[in-house]
């Protein structure tokens, strides 16, 4: 017995050990390393010198760049989520119908998801929006003046959010399981009992799905933090206009890889680490206020 237990422990060992070795030597080790660096100076082309926390204090308290990037991000992240997540629920809504030509639709509106941050996207995303774009040629045909979107700070941030609400496909697709989810019963009572449309999505729709409207939010909310390849794109590296497109991805690969800044960069790493783990944190302990869990008979 003990023989056939050690050998299906081994087996068991054996068939999970690709994933272990692979954790390991790509996510475990390069984390540790990225934490030592943290407190390095160093620039791939010398020795790492140990600088202690000079790269964390230079950071918050001479970096007016840095500070930038994180109020640009936190803009980034709470004006593009919940529009993202709003437009996702409001296409879910339209999608939860019977027709044979629904899942033609599904598939036309998760397209963004795939293809939204690739290089020709983003690249053709910049193009809309350019001076002689199709945006600002809409714009004289209906008589209004052209706007410099990138020209502008806010304008063109606003050409990144734009561009990340329009990949709502993962939500949309997530909140259509979840209203598939709904029990028609509840509907068909609550018309029974005179309730209007507005009231059944209050009353019915929205606590039903706030599990799902969670999970939803805090997945978008870690990859808005993480968006790199819009705001690379569309201002060309260099978060232009003054600086109103440099996200904190952006500017951690500009000190990485454009002023070879590998210590410094690694520092950044860890402190959007903790922004996102807070903000994580913050969304669980607030989800007991608004979440509905029917398991538990209630919030």
């Amino acid at each position: 017995m003990r023989k056939q237990s050690l050998r299906a422990n081994l087996t068991g060992y054996a068939f999970i050990s690709p994933f272990v070795i692979g954790f390991l030597v790509f996510t475990f080790i390069p984390i540790l390393i990225s934490l030592y660096l943290s407190f390095t100076n160093y620039n791939l082309f010398n020795d790492p010198q140990w600088v202690g926390s000079f790269n964390f204090k230079k950071m918050f308290t001479q970096d007016q760049k840095y500070w930038n990037s994180v109020r640009v991000t936190f803009i980034y992240v709470f004006a593009g989520v919940p529009l993202r997540l709003m437009f996702a629920l409001f296409v879910a809504m339209l999608l939860n119908t019977k027709s044979r030509m629904v899942g033609f639709y599904r598939t036309v509106y998760y397209l963004p998801s795939i293809i939204g941050g690739s290089v020709a996207v983003s690249i053709m995303w910049r193009n809309i929006f350019n001076e002689q774009g199709i945006v600002n040629s809409l714009l004289i045909f209906l008589g209004i003046p052209p706007v410099a979107w990138y020209g502008d700070p806010n304008a063109a941030l606003g050409t990144l959010i734009a561009l990340s609400v329009w990949q709502f496909g993962s939500s949309m697709l997530i909140f259509l399981a979840g209203l598939k989810n709904i029990s028609p019963e509840m509907y068909e009572a609550a018309s029974i009992d005179g309730a209007t449309a507005p009231r059944k999505f209050f009353k019915i729709t929205l606590p039903l799905l706030s599990p799902i409207i969670l999970f939803n939010l805090i997945m978008q909310t870690i990859s808005a933090f993480m968006t790199f390849v819009p705001a690379y794109i569309i201002s060309k590296g260099e978060g232009t206009p003054m600086d109103g497109t440099l996200l904190y991805s952006l500017y951690l690969f500009r000190q990485a890889f454009m002023f070879n800044n590998m210590g410094y960069a690694a520092a950044m790493a860890w402190v959007m680490l903790i922004m996102v783990g807070i903000m994580t944190a913050i969304l669980f302990k607030t989800s007991k206020l608004w979440v509905f869990y029917e398991s538990k008979g209630g919030r």
